[in-house]
């Protein structure tokens, strides 16, 4: 396929071949694919082009004698991070994606067919069509420390199109297969080695010293006939139309038909299973296995869910370097860090640190119960890891020993950081940091983990209010991406920057955002579910308003979201921004009444990882009122308010940009990517320009018409 001059320049992926001599004689052909940079090594047009080009000239050889294997790998820590998507989200045309498409089973096909046992060596990422691509030998090793395993396609509008979708469940079976074409890419996972080894995908897991050599030992014992890999029976009939039936209830009650591509990827899981009347080549791709890969590929890169998934895909991957960070030059060193409080945050933030950073964090909380309360819930959450064998025991051990705990505020002397992380109240946060800063060296960078309270209204308390910045994590502070690093106008650069470089250094991607109320995430968020509360305020139905929200595909619906949040403390935050913001963030007496009589807003689910729906018997809490509204009205409520509340976060400067509100949602909301964010969506289905008079992002931006 040639290359037009609407896409950038491809970062070509280039192939090389050296022999290998093999001990029983005979050579392994090792194909190396490589991109000559430090980047992810992907496969566009070009890339395809010389791979089915060199493995042209590695048939022929096979076929001239001589050679016992071919074997594929990658660079040292990187196999084939998938096909490269900056070229798939500017293709124009459906003819191009077809013949992208072709491009791939074109290639592998050749790969697949080889008369030779066949090995692909993977020392690295394997994602997308990487993975397709060692799917198409007979054979994989994988190292043991790679993490960074999967089909996830799905999650970026697509399906598996060179030969996963017919190969993969050939090899793991149709229950493992859809795990790792559908469930793992709903929620962003990928496969270690280890699991993908435990479900057959991968056939050795070696050491990554040495990977490639020993992988090369072990293929010429394969080769040789002393190692002997087993391979499943197929999945019958009935038992592959089950798994198909099951996983596509499970879409439907938590996808709600939202996006197309996970019902396409089931479509053709269900129109490739084997057939036992016809004879399969060993994991091969019958032509018409190609084609049908091929349509459904073609298909889908032309459709929006492709399109904002790959803008979301793209803001995710670049968030780790925020521009508008300061020169990290001017962050202070962090060698030991104190945290205010010993409640659920302030322990899981002491947790993160003395992991990520490790360096000593003195907990410090007003009496010994709660200090002591603080210690044990850290210890066993590390050891419930260390359990789990998410920790090594020695490091479990040395976290646990890092931490410290005390009543005396004076345990923060010797550090260079001190996060807060008390209770929602401006009047108690000011008084400690009024405290901390007592003790405190001059050039200590104050911290707090405030949701929606005003880090300006703290910071005018203190001798030095250009030393405090906003460090909001989000809970589960472990596993949430997010950290919104809030800025006040007196903040000062070697604040923020340290800000910057601390969450860098925890491992999360910050966004800097301005001090408003509620920043980005709380203040859409709690804006979506007070206006859903505010329609049942107005006589809507409990049960018609949480279902309102279904064909956005959002993570959960809003009564289930406002469960895991905490009514108590989302009723909070409500009050908060009602109070900062004015009355476009509803009063929700129905929920004041819910929390004072400790009442749960939802039922169990049905089934495990189905959705919490809401409780009908919690309508009683919200009176009568006189003008309910259907699905579509309390949907178009809620668009209409969030547009707005974009429209005036940009006016304020929250943010600088609307891609960082996307950004803000993506990671820390669980933002379905499918929608881009929320910018794009607003843009595709004109709200922005009825409601702002205007678009928010650039024509031609994540599948906004151009």
């Amino acid at each position: 396929m040639s290359q037009t001059a609407t896409h950038p320049p491809e970062r070509v992926a280039r192939t090389t071949v050296r022999d290998v001599p093999l001990p029983g004689g005979g050579v392994l052909l090792l194909v190396t694919v490589d991109n000559g940079s430090p980047s992810p090594t992907t496969l566009g047009p070009q890339g395809l082009a010389g791979l089915a080009a060199t493995l042209a000239e590695v048939r022929q050889r096979v076929h001239g004698g001589g050679v016992a294997a071919v074997a594929v790998t990658g660079r040292p820590g990187m196999f084939v991070a998938g096909a490269d998507l900056t070229y798939v989200a500017r293709v124009a045309a459906r003819q191009e994606a077809a013949e992208l498409a072709r491009a791939g089973h074109a290639a592998y096909g050749m790969l697949a067919d080889l008369a030779v046992p066949t090995f692909a060596f993977v020392g690295g990422a394997a994602l997308g069509g990487g993975l397709e691509l060692a799917l198409a030998c007979r054979y994989r090793t994988v190292a043991s420390d790679v993490t960074a395993l999967g089909l996830p396609e799905t999650s970026l509008g697509l399906v598996p199109g060179w030969g996963g979708a017919y190969r993969l469940p050939r090899l793991v079976g149709i229950g493992a297969a859809i795990d790792v074409i559908l469930d793992r890419p709903a929620a962003h996972r990928t496969l270690s080695a280890a699991e993908a080894a435990a479900i057959g995908l991968v056939d050795a897991v070696l050491p990554p010293d040495g990977f490639v050599a020993a992988s090369v030992a072990w293929a010429a014992r394969v080769v040789a006939g002393e190692v002997v890999v087993p391979r499943r029976a197929p999945d019958g009939d009935l038992a592959w139309s089950a798994a198909v039936a099951r996983a596509r209830h499970r879409l439907d009650a938590t996808s709600h038909g939202s996006r197309p591509a996970p019902y396409r990827a089931l479509d053709l899981l269900e129109q490739l299973r084997p057939d036992p009347t016809v004879p399969e080549r060993d994991l091969g791709e019958p032509d018409a296995a190609a084609a049908a890969e091929d349509e459904a590929l073609a298909d889908l890169v032309m459709t929006d869910e492709n399109r904002s998934a790959v803008y979301a895909f793209g803001l995710v991957t670049s968030a780790r370097r925020p521009s508008e960070a300061p020169d990290a030059a001017l962050a202070r060193p962090v060698t030991a860090v104190g945290v205010v409080g010993a409640g659920l945050m302030a322990t899981q933030i002491a947790q993160l640190v003395a992991h990520r950073l490790r360096v000593p964090v003195a907990l410090r909380d007003v009496d010994d119960e709660r200090v002591a309360a603080g210690l044990s819930a850290l210890r066993t959450a590390v050891q419930r890891q260390v359990a789990a064998g998410r920790l090594a025991p020695d490091e479990g051990e040395r976290i646990i020993g890092s931490v410290s705990g005390s009543v005396d505020v004076g345990v923060f002397a010797g550090c260079d950081l001190v996060v807060e992380a008390v209770t929602e109240v401006l009047a108690v946060k000011r008084q400690v940091f009024a405290e901390v800063e007592a003790v405190v060296a001059p050039g200590t960078i104050l911290a707090t983990n405030t949701s929606a309270l005003s880090v300006t209204a703290m910071a005018d308390a203190l001798t030095r209010p250009e030393r405090l910045v906003g460090l909001h994590f989000f809970n589960p502070v472990a596993a949430m991406p997010l950290v919104e690093v809030v800025r006040t106008q007196r903040t000062d650069d070697t604040a923020l920057a340290t800000a910057f470089e601390v969450a860098a250094r925890l491992g999360k991607s910050a966004v800097g955002v301005r001090d408003r109320p509620g920043f980005v995430v709380n203040r859409l968020l709690v804006l979506l579910l007070g206006v859903v509360l505010g329609a049942v305020e107005d006589g809507t139905p409990v049960e018609v308003a949480d279902r309102a929200l279904d064909p956005l595909g959002l993570p959960m619906p809003p009564f289930e979201l406002l469960q895991l949040v905490g009514p108590a403390v989302g009723l909070h935050v409500l009050t908060s921004l009602r109070a900062d913001l004015g009355d476009r963030f509803p009063a929700s007496p129905g929920l004041a009444a819910l929390v004072a009589a400790g009442t749960p807003l939802v039922r169990p689910a049905p089934e495990p990882g189905l959705p919490r729906r809401v409780d009908p018997a919690i309508q009683a809490a919200f009176g009568r009122g006189t003008a309910p509204r259907d699905e579509a009205g309390v949907r178009d409520a809620v668009l209409t308010a969030l547009t707005r509340e974009v429209g005036l976060m940009l006016d304020e400067g929250v943010v600088a940009d609307p891609r960082q509100i996307d950004r803000c949602l993506l990671l820390g909301a669980g933002w379905p990517w499918h929608l881009g964010g929320i910018t794009p969506y607003l843009d595709r289905s004109g709200r922005s320009e009825q409601v702002l008079g205007h678009r928010l992002l650039p024509d031609g931006t994540a599948g906004v018409p151009r």
